[in-house]
């Protein structure tokens, strides 16, 4: 389990490695906010289907070996940024790293699961979850020290080192039992299946679909542009900063999920979700008062909120639907996130066309917090049904 935790690890860190040096990439290819939110999305949109067909044809091909294509998809991609000359080589690498990451999110967990024994299947799954977040912020904020403070390449450097990372995720990989299921060979032509069930459909788009969806909303935003709010509003040009955020944004959340209180699940999302949106807002005010503690302190809240909140809309997602819907509606909790992740940061990216950054992410908040007080006003609603479907 240890030596699969670590290729999750190194799969996760890359996924998100290039996200401190958005920045750089805009002063050496001058590109507006807009085109880095776009490099930014693409990979999420290349990301969703590739998770879709993978994830339902992962068994059928074998595991390991879609995991070890993963791995080499990454390398490829990471290959590519270190080379880059155009504009078009970031956005090719981007692509190549949403297939990579997609394929590999689509078979990890299952073949975590086989290399756990079935006592510690659960302890397995909330250690993969935590391990993931922990990777997303641990990339940049390795990118952003390497280029703080290294001063070599800084467009060259991070992705070499990056590259050593990788393969040491191959190599472990390679060291692990296969544990092909045959059964799941003869199963290689079922339909790839998505839906939520309408029984539990009002529910799930509610308190599970919308609350996701602003995580990774939140989420993307702040992978895709603190990195540039920190240099432009905070009036900083150290880059270890924003990495350094980004890990606490993300880390943070991981080691929430982790904390019992409070054990009510409706009370934690309520929780969360408020958290977000207060966590958020600090962000926007520490641009005008130009506080970094005050940006500090809006990343911890958030991510304390998107810990709490990823933890209760999946648990949720898997706990109302009947087993033989449950992979579907899980699919369709991911296809919400990721969906988070594509088209509001971009949205932002264009209001920069308009609007500063900061203005554009005060107009960008007052809609996440729309979604925040529906999710709150609806909890009560769903407060009574989850009771009624835990009563019985």
């Amino acid at each position: 389990m240890k030596k699969m935790l670590w290729v999750i690890l190194i799969m996760s860190c890359g996924a998100t490695y290039i996200s401190s040096l958005f920045p750089l990439y805009g002063e050496h290819y001058q590109l507006s906010s807009l085109e880095i939110t776009i490099l930014f999305a693409v990979y999420a949109a290349v990301l969703l289907p590739t998770l879709l067909v993978v994830g339902a044809r992962a068994n059928a091909w074998g595991l390991k070996r879609v995991l070890r294509y993963s791995i080499w998809i990454s390398i490829a991609s990471t290959v590519l940024f270190g080379i880059s000359t155009d504009t078009w080589m970031l956005y090719a690498a981007r692509i190549l790293e949403g297939v990579a990451y997609g394929a590999f999110t689509g078979a990890a967990s299952a073949f975590l699961i086989k290399q756990s024994a079935k006592d510690k299947v659960g302890i397995a799954l909330k250690l993969s979850g935590a391990v993931v977040n922990i990777g997303f912020g641990l990339g940049p904020a390795t990118s952003g020290l390497i280029v703080q403070y290294l001063h070599v390449q800084p467009l060259r450097l991070p992705f070499w080192i990056l590259i050593v990372m990788l393969f040491s995720s191959l190599l472990v990989l390679e060291m692990l039992p296969k544990h092909e299921d045959l059964e799941a060979k003869k199963q290689a032509k079922a339909k790839i299946s998505l839906g939520v069930p309408d029984n539990i459909s009002a529910h799930f788009w509610s308190f599970i679909g919308l609350p996701i969806f602003t995580v990774f909303t939140l989420g993307g935003v702040v992978l895709s542009l603190i990195p540039s709010f920190v240099k432009h509003v905070i009036h900083t040009n150290n880059l270890s900063i924003s990495g350094l955020l980004i890990f606490a944004l993300l880390g943070l959340g991981a080691l929430m999920q982790f904390f019992p209180w409070p054990r009510n699940p409706v009370t934690r999302m309520r929780i969360a979700i408020l958290s977000l949106a207060i966590g958020s807002w600090s962000i926007v005010f520490s641009g005008q008062a130009e506080s970094l503690f005050l940006l500090w302190a809006g990343i911890l809240i958030q991510g304390i909120g998107a810990g709490w909140t990823f933890q209760v809309a999946l648990r949720f997602a898997g706990q109302l639907p009947k087993p033989e819907e449950r992979p579907r509606v899980i699919s369709a909790f991911y296809l919400c996130a990721y969906f988070g992740f594509i088209v509001p940061p971009v949205a932002v990216g264009v209001l920069t066309q308009f609007f500063n950054l900061n203005l554009s992410l005060v107009i960008f908040n007052l809609f996440a917090a729309l979604i925040v007080i529906y999710v709150l006003i609806y909890s009560f609603t769903f407060n009574r049904y989850f009771t009624k479907l835990t009563s019985q």
